[in-house]
């Protein structure tokens, strides 16, 4: 028999492990619902962080309370907590059945609904359900309910107790520790370092950045003139040799004077013929009135 509660009523449970199902219509605009527990001590808080069960830490250290997920059935989305209760520690004396959703509403939330099934029988019939309604519809966590112990058993009582600052801030009034420095980091920008060059490095002084100085053009490759021979000079200008130097001395076109000024070419056998230093004898034409001077005795007869 499914017992149909309202707010604030309660059933014993005679089940040991308990499934407890989050369900709702999906639809246009409706948020995801997450299911989570809490397990609190006599004082009404929990012991520590792990006490807390939810979507990043799905399964309590103790192993006697976990999530199990969402799901989808014929009537709408699931998300379920399951719970051996005869493995409870006996410090926990009660377990918070929570809904949450992540920034919206639940007056944008459809047919919520909380079941609860014996999860070692095989019985599919729900042991208890209630039909959870927002006072306000601006709650974005919800109380569904709470297992709590009652002598050596356990009860389940309906609630509905909304909270408008989240699941941080349901867990933080049951002692959960949030930590609020958190902040989103800024994207790093990678600048490429500057292309390096193969000038060599400078001596920095202090002052203003000197710039490297700019690299003169190269000059053009100096063409030979026109009928040069392409034979290095070795440093000196190249002349055009007619024929074979004249060891470093200027060139005539006949035999070289050995450092002596040259006759002129077409001054006749005597021009052809060097002085051997002395100046070159007169080459006019003969005159005709010329005669020989009076000869000596020793040359008459002859």
């Amino acid at each position: 028999m499914t017992h149909a509660m309202l707010k604030g009523s309660n059933v014993p449970l005679e089940a040991t492990t308990v499934r407890a199902v989050l369900r709702w219509t999906p639809g246009q605009g409706v948020p995801d619902v997450d299911a989570s527990a809490l397990l609190l001590g006599p004082d009404g808080r929990v012991r520590s962080d792990e006490d807390f069960v939810f979507y990043n830490q799905p399964r309590h250290p103790a192993g006697k309370v976990w999530r199990l997920g969402k799901k989808r059935d014929a009537e709408g989305l699931t998300d379920t907590i399951q719970t051996e209760l005869t493995g409870v520690e006996q410090e926990v004396s009660r377990i918070l059945l929570v809904a949450s959703a992540d920034g919206v509403t639940f007056d944008r939330v459809q047919a919520l609904r909380i079941l609860l099934y014996d999860a070692a029988g095989s019985d599919a019939e729900a042991l208890a359900y209630f039909d959870v309604k927002p006072e306000t519809g601006q709650e974005t966590a919800l109380i569904c309910g709470e297992l709590y112990r009652r002598g050596e058993g356990w009860k389940f009582r309906a609630l509905g107790e909304g909270y408008s600052n989240g699941l941080k801030g349901l867990a933080t009034d049951f002692g959960i520790s949030v930590d609020e420095s958190e902040a989103a980091e800024e994207p790093t920008t990678t600048v490429p370092a500057p292309p390096t060059t193969n000038t060599p490095a400078q001596q920095t002084t202090a002052g203003p950045a000197q710039q490297p100085p700019e690299a003169s053009p190269p000059l053009p490759p100096e063409q030979p003139a026109p009928g040069v021979p392409a034979q290095p000079a070795y440093g000196y200008p190249q002349q055009p040799p007619a024929t074979q130097p004249a060891y470093g001395y200027p060139q005539s076109t006949g035999r070289p004077t050995y450092g002596y000024p040259q006759a002129p070419a077409g001054a006749g056998a005597a021009g052809a013929q060097s002085g051997y230093g002395y100046p070159p004898p007169v080459t006019a034409s003969p005159d005709p009135d010329f005669t020989l001077p009076p000869q000596g005795p020793q040359f008459a007869g002859r």
